[in-house]
């Protein structure tokens, strides 16, 4: 299947976000250090469910929230990711982006700067919700692609914060005031001090 036709299965996955579902342990209003980790399922860049709850207790997972796909900041704070993702690892690790995105602009996203983990689309930010994240209006961008000018839509704009779940299912770390092409540096700092 050639990168359009892909391009136009995911657009086509976008709207199917009405799967996204919050379950589990009850919402706390303020989640913080030793809050248990929210539930819910989603939708990653490939247009396959992804439940938390496959996840929780094997490794610690950082979520990572982030305006917009293809954008600046959220650029460098993906690529530093990518670029640390092995030493992650070895801190028994993996790394989720979230972003009000579709689907179809996440697979952009990842084939463009050969991101390495999961990204999810939360369309209408049910996800950041959970986590307490600051949402404002989505909206659509247009970007280069394939020598094709594609636009790349967002439900909703997530403000960029970050949070590791350890192995205990629970919240770690919280950082709202995360600075983009540092953010990796300061979970890795973090995971230093859970040795």
């Amino acid at each position: 299947m050639n990168t359009m036709k892909s391009f136009s299965k995911l657009c086509s996955i976008a709207f199917v976000l009405v799967a996204l579902v919050a379950f589990g342990a009850p919402h706390v209003s303020a989640l913080e250090v030793g809050s248990p980790a929210p539930r819910f399922l989603s939708i990653d860049q490939n247009g396959e469910l992804w439940n938390i709850e496959e996840h929780l207790g094997e490794k610690n997972i950082v979520f990572y929230f982030y305006p917009a796909a293809m954008t600046g900041g959220c650029t460098k704070q993906a690529c530093a990711y990518r670029d640390n993702l092995e030493t992650l690892a070895s801190k028994d690790t993996i790394v989720v982006g979230v972003s009000g995105d579709a689907p179809a602009g996440l697979k952009v996203f990842e084939q463009s700067h050969d991101l390495n983990f999961t990204l999810l689309a939360d369309f209408d930010g049910k996800i950041a919700k959970l986590f307490d994240v600051p949402l404002r209006d989505g909206g659509v961008i247009e970007r280069l692609f394939n020598d094709a000018t594609i636009e790349l839509k967002r439900g909703v704009t997530s403000s960029r914060w970050t949070f590791v779940v350890g192995k205990n299912q629970e919240i770690v770390y919280v950082d709202q005031q995360v600075q983009a092409a540092q953010d990796s540096a300061a979970v890795l700092e973090f995971l230093g001090t859970l040795d």
